[in-house]
């Protein structure tokens, strides 16, 4: 069989430039695919879903689209950008709306504090609440600035699979004290507790614990004061389905309802997949999407490999998992004119919540959410007059604590209904229609994530950069990793960088580079 797969890896590679398969149609996975297409390269996407997108793919119920992961797009420039690489203009296929305000968090204590992109409302904001704070809040926003040219626009950008690209790196890592972490760095330039939990959360929305993660991350900040927070109208899966779109008019094919069983080699090099139905599928370059860990601990499960194990894989610290209540209202269209298309309502705790989380395993009676409200922006998320929103609270992975979600899934969705009714929208019980939940268990089984973790590996400094799985594997040349869990992170833009640097270290595909010498 593999000598089959070789031979038809030559025949495919003469006479159509090079095949290649992305395993997983994530957003990582089209981007890459798309990557790719502009290589050259005739590309085959394979998702067990039955549609693109992964965690940014959408259910429809009664009417209410809900989009299950991904709501916003903080740097719009990345999709221009891989749209501009295949010769197509992002803002003709997508609609994407700039928001103003971003979120709105809401503290237990009834204060506020809401998020702009005017220098003038922030600074306002931090005044309103601490006005002894504003020049450490002016600091904190330098120090994001050197942070994001650094980790952001250099190391996100490359690959960084190589040990000598690490020590190259390591002086700037101590000059801006990466071992400080996010919630350390923020407490060091203001003292109100409220605008140290601002400035240092957004860890948890790329599954990252704000008290353990390198202060590189503040860099969140910048991104948002310089490019804004934006929606794509008919959610983040327009996107995906418009990804789709150009993959195809590449030449490429998605393949749905369909799922990878094993990643097949030949002396040590990737050159095909088995599909669970038995089929074979050969190709010249192989991209994984799926988790790294799905990657490297079921689907080269039969080959042996050298770094990434099942022991060392298993050491890793996971990100936290994910407990959403998806629902749908009736007639409130107008009803909570104060609640707007993003909201954060903090709990009684911090670090000791994000400790129980993380470090204790423990589902704790308290919760902070995080609350979509998309049809303030897409009235077509929803029936006329009605509303879909989201309920997002992060809960201990499958791989701590033991959460029997089976049976506290129903208590756990009564406690964050009477929250929102406290805290945010005041009779909900009244018109509430379509509901969807999905816990950890939902993560584990319908991505395929290790330990149901909403984010993969943790973004830890010792799990970052050339610590954390290489956009390239060392186990299996012609074999390469995108996504989350890879090279720079999780987040749309971690992802969609990881399809860029992917772009960096595939060769062009056979014809493509032929052609291209032959026009020098």
């Amino acid at each position: 069989m593999l000598t089959q797969i070789e031979s038809r890896n030559s025949t495919f590679s003469a006479a159509f430039g090079g095949e290649a398969i992305v395993i997983g149609a994530g957003l990582g996975g089209l981007a890459a695919a798309m990557r790719l297409g502009a290589k050259g390269y005739r590309v085959t996407v394979i998702d067990r879903l039955d549609m693109p997108g992964g965690r940014g793919s959408s259910i429809t119920q009664g009417g209410h689209r809900f989009d299950l992961g991904p709501t916003i797009v903080t740097v719009p420039q990345g999709l221009r950008d891989l749209w501009a690489a295949c010769g197509r203009d992002f803002d003709r296929d997508v609609d994407l709306r700039a928001l103003d305000p971003f979120y709105e968090i809401r503290f237990q204590d009834g204060s506020t504090f809401t998020a702009r992109q005017s220098d003038e409302a922030m600074r306002a904001e931090v005044a309103r609440l601490s006005p002894g704070d504003l020049a450490g809040y002016d600091t904190f926003l330098k120090d994001s600035e050197a942070r994001y040219w650094f980790g952001f626009e250099d190391l996100g950008r490359r690959s960084m699979h190589r040990f000598a690209d690490l020590l190259k790196v390591l002086p700037t890592f101590v000059r801006l004290r990466a071992d400080r972490s996010v919630y350390a760095h923020a407490a060091a330039r203001v003292r109100d507790e409220r605008l140290r939990f601002a400035l240092s959360f957004h860890p948890l929305f790329i599954g990252g614990d704000p008290f353990h993660v390198t202060s590189m991350y503040i860099l969140v900040s910048h991104l948002e004061k310089s490019f804004g927070v934006h929606y794509a109208m008919g959610g983040v899966g327009a996107i995906a389905l418009a990804m789709a779109g150009v993959i195809r008019a590449q030449g490429g094919q998605l393949r749905l309802n369909a799922e990878v069983d094993e990643i097949l080699l030949h002396q040590g090099r990737a050159t095909g997949v088995r599909l669970t139905d038995g089929q074979v599928l050969a190709a010249d370059v192989i991209v994984s999407n799926a988790d790294a860990g799905h990657t490297y601990d079921r689907l080269l499960r039969n080959h042996p490999k050298r770094r990434w194990t099942q022991t060392k894989l298993a050491r890793k610290r996971w990100s936290m998992g994910l407990f959403v209540w998806y629902f749908g209202t009736q007639g409130t269209r107008l009803k909570w004119p104060d609640v707007g298309h993003h909201s954060i309502l903090v709990g009684p705790r911090y670090k000791e919540h994000i400790r129980d989380i993380f470090i204790r395993g423990r589902l704790a009676d308290d919760m902070s959410l995080y609350v979509h409200r998309p049809t303030v922006t897409d009235p077509s998320a929803a029936p006329l007059g009605d509303d879909t929103f989201y309920a997002l609270s992060p809960v201990p992975h499958l791989g701590i604590g033991g959460t029997d979600w089976a049976s506290e899934a129903e208590p756990y969705r009564q406690k964050m209904q009477a929250m929102l009714e406290d805290r945010l929208l005041p009779g909900l019980a009244d018109h509430l229609t379509e509901q969807l939940v999905f816990t950890p268990n939902s993560f584990e089984t319908r991505y395929l994530s290790p330990y149901g973790s909403g984010f993969s590996i943790e973004p830890r400094i010792l799990q970052s950069a050339w610590f954390r799985p290489h956009n390239v594997s060392e186990e299996a040349k012609g074999l390469y990793l995108v996504g989350a869990g890879t090279h720079p992170g999780a987040g749309l833009p971690g992802v969609i960088a990881s399809a860029e640097v992917l772009g960096q270290l595939v060769p062009d595909a056979p014809r493509a580079a032929s052609k291209r010498m032959a026009a020098e």
